[in-house]
């Protein structure tokens, strides 16, 4: 697959009170791929929004190169293949759902109510089509945008908090709503605050921190390096002291062996000791790094590490992406 979205050193600064230039956006560097779910995380601050804004084409940069399914941002004909959706989009309350659809349509010279009634039923709005907005749940208000977006057939939508502030019954209807674009061979660039959302549906990542990137890639690969937890009964406090595995992290009490693994460790060696010393297993339980883990880990600099995956094109040209 081709790039859909590819930046090269993208810089936006801004003059600062105290005089001076502020880079916001920090010689970004982001290659999204046709046809995935991609994950554009950070905390409040970090320079999301105006990352977005450049890859729109509202805002220029002050450095640096972005593209667009190969154009350059901004460039006209790009706009009639994505879309847009803020975190708040704002319509009027006394239209009902077909009539926002039939007012943003025409903005494209599209008068199809077959088109508007279909896009409504995609959305499951079929039944709620000729109730005000002002009638619809927050929920409804971002299914009615998501079918707002769909509108030109767009190859990439840009998401923002997709799913923010829904109930749980509303947040599973979104989440398919976004892997069914992606069945369609659409590409999606979601930034959000959810991570649990973005762990479930999203291919990869980027973590930006203060304007740049920490991490980006996979997320298979980003959530490497889970652990195993084993318990174990029926223990001495003599073997429990033969554990000699200097990356486990080992708890002892009372009989009770708890031992904490990384999860590229074998347990099978410590499985068969505690048995052969006559302990009990009780369990062996695999824990998954969770995206959350990652975040903090990142935006924290805990794990002291500020790691960018290559754009696989670049390797190519000799260049680091």
């Amino acid at each position: 697959m081709g790039a859909a979205i590819e930046t090269k050193n993208l810089t936006k600064s801004y003059k600062s009170k105290q005089g001076g230039r502020i880079n916001v956006v920090d010689h970004l560097n982001l290659y999204v791929e046709e046809g995935e779910i991609f994950g554009f995380l950070g905390p409040n601050g970090a320079g999301k929004t105006t990352t977005i804004k450049m890859l729109l084409g509202i805002i220029y940069p002050t450095e640096g190169e972005g593209y667009v399914f190969g154009k350059e941002l901004g460039d006209m004909e790009v706009h009639r293949i994505i879309s847009y959706l803020p975190e708040k989009p704002y319509y009027y309350e006394h239209m009902t759902g077909l009539e926002i659809l039939r007012f943003y349509g025409s903005l494209f010279g599209i008068k199809d109510d077959d088109l508007f009634k279909s896009l409504l039923e995609k959305v499951n709005l079929a039944g709620d089509m000729t109730k005000t907005i002002n009638q619809y749940s927050k929920g409804m208000q971002q299914r009615i945008g998501l079918a707002q977006s769909l509108l030109n057939d767009p190859k990439l939508l840009f998401l923002d908090e997709p799913t923010g502030g829904l109930d749980p019954i509303a947040h599973i209807e979104i989440r398919d709503l976004i892997l069914q674009f992606r069945a369609e061979g659409k590409t999606c660039f979601i930034s959000s605050h959810e991570l649990s959302d973005v762990e479930r549906i999203c291919d990869r990542v980027a973590i930006i921190n203060k304007g740049r990137i920490a991490k980006q890639g996979p997320l298979d690969d980003l959530l490497k390096g889970g652990r195993i937890e084993i318990t174990a009964t029926d223990i001495t406090e003599a073997f429990s002291k033969t554990i000699q595995d200097k990356d486990a992290i080992v708890s002892f009490s009372h009989g009770r062996l708890i031992v904490d693994l990384p999860d590229d460790h074998n347990p099978n060696a410590l499985l068969d000791a505690v048995r052969s010393s006559g302990g009990t297993i009780v369990s062996v339980i695999p824990r998954r790094k969770r995206l959350e883990d990652l975040f903090l880990e990142t935006v924290s600099g805990h794990d002291g590490s500020s790691v960018e995956i290559p754009n696989p094109n670049d390797a190519k040209e000799g260049a680091e992406a």
